[in-house]
């Protein structure tokens, strides 16, 4: 066991208190809050699951029905026996089972049609203007940036898990956190027993020297709650880039940007935050692949299938806890893709697409009229719900913030929470 003296040797002569006053934001800052400043039981929590690549919402709430669906994708079309029944003669995607058992419960929206004014088919210009909320001016903030900034300007209400900050979390005067998903290693044996005596408190330590054992203390408590998913993060990313590679050698097309084939960890880490208590209030997740120009079937069932089981496991968790209770997830895209499939068994960026809100505060249901197949803009769905709305609706009945300072005027909220 370490002594008094060589504790505050080792915590002077280390710069232990140096590196952990000048620290920025991270796992062990978080979990420290969640001891100190808990998240209040009943308070909504947002998780945001960006689909990037441009999932094909055809494909995802399939008309299976309509004549002009089959006739627009002879080679890509589900037929009725196929697709998971819901109603309106839509049905999903083959692969989404838990989320079909979700709607049975009552507890899935489907916003369909979404997208915005003027939609553009580039990724880059139509995230942005997804994270920014702004589809008229190019703007320099997102839209839980903006909210960050009117309401706490503490980064750690808001925390991606994605490898940098999305620029929906970027405010004018405050940021969210982006926290990295690595494995968390300390020693082991006699070693792993000093290292912990090094957090215990002395009387009469200077102050340093306390801001740094305590560190060490939170440092402890982050690996024991935090540590396994994380190092599992790690061994997930490996793999995933392997599997990468090996497409890649194949001529495969991966397509898109984010999370790759770590969504399941990516909600793992959020389920136990929200379990600790940390304080964040907005989750940025993602997953990546969805730009499907050629060999789409295939790839998007597998996709969305990854996609249902991460979420459906991830609220089953939530549900079965009382902080989890208020916690809602919303899986959008940047696009949906053409109405007409293109020679390579694929298709091509589109315009709108349907989002999903689900957990328990979750209203079930259909919102918004479902876009014609034979009313086209140019082969592309006219949207018919404003993406806006979705988030004004958030921002009022989940993180109970007025959305006019952070969206402007003229929004309309949507029945889509329970209140």
């Amino acid at each position: 066991m370490v002594n008094a003296l060589s504790r505050r040797r080792f915590l002077t002569y280390s710069g232990a208190a140096t590196v952990a006053a000048g620290a920025g934001w991270g796992w062990e800052t978080l979990v420290s809050r969640a001891r100190t400043d808990p998240l209040p039981v009943g308070a909504g929590v947002v998780v945001m699951l960006t689909l990037y690549g441009g999932n094909d919402g055809l494909n995802t709430v399939i008309p299976a029905g309509e004549a002009a669906y089959h006739t627009a994708r002879p080679g890509l079309a589900y037929t009725g026996e196929q697709v998971l029944p819901l109603a309106d003669g839509l049905g999903l995607n083959p692969g989404m089972t838990g989320l079909k058992t979700l709607w049975d419960q009552g507890h899935l929206a489907i916003v369909r049609g979404v997208s915005y004014p003027q939609p553009d088919h580039s990724h880059f210009r139509s995230m942005d203007i997804w994270q920014t909320a702004s589809p008229e001016h190019p703007q320099s903030t997102g839209w839980l940036g903006r909210w960050l900034d009117a309401t706490s300007r503490d980064p750690l209400h808001a925390v991606s898990l994605e490898p940098v900050l999305p620029p929906m979390l970027a405010g004018a005067t405050t940021a969210g956190a982006a926290l990295p998903l690595s494995g968390l290693i300390l020693p082991t044996g006699p070693l792993a027993a000093a290292f912990e005596a090094l957090g215990d408190s002395s009387p009469g330590e200077p102050g340093p020297q306390a801001v740094a054992a305590r560190a060490i203390t939170d440092l402890h408590r982050t690996v024991k709650t935090l540590g396994p998913t994380l190092t599992d993060i790690h061994t997930t990313a490996s793999a995933h880039t392997t599997a990468r590679r090996g497409k890649a050698a194949s001529g495969t097309r991966a397509g898109g940007t984010g999370g790759g084939g770590m969504l399941a960890v990516q909600l793992d880490v959020v389920a136990r935050c929200v379990e600790m208590g940390a304080p964040t209030r907005a989750y940025s997740v993602s997953l990546g692949g969805f730009d499907t120009h050629a060999g789409e079937r295939h790839t998007q069932q597998q996709l969305l299938t990854q996609v249902d089981h991460a979420v459906t496991a991830f609220l089953t968790r939530m549900a079965g806890t009382a902080r989890g209770r208020g916690v809602v997830l919303v899986a959008y895209s940047e696009f949906g893709r053409r109405v007409t499939a293109n020679t390579n068994q694929g298709t091509d960026h589109g315009t709108a697409g349907p989002v999903f809100l689900a957990g328990t505060p979750v209203r079930g249901g259909f919102i918004g009229a479902q876009p014609s197949l034979t009313d086209l803009d140019n082969g592309d769905l006219k949207p018919t719900t404003d993406f806006r709305d979705v988030y004004a609706t958030l921002l009022t009945d989940v993180l109970r913030t007025d959305p006019q300072p952070i969206l402007g005027p003229g929004r309309t909220t949507l029945p889509l929470i329970a209140t």
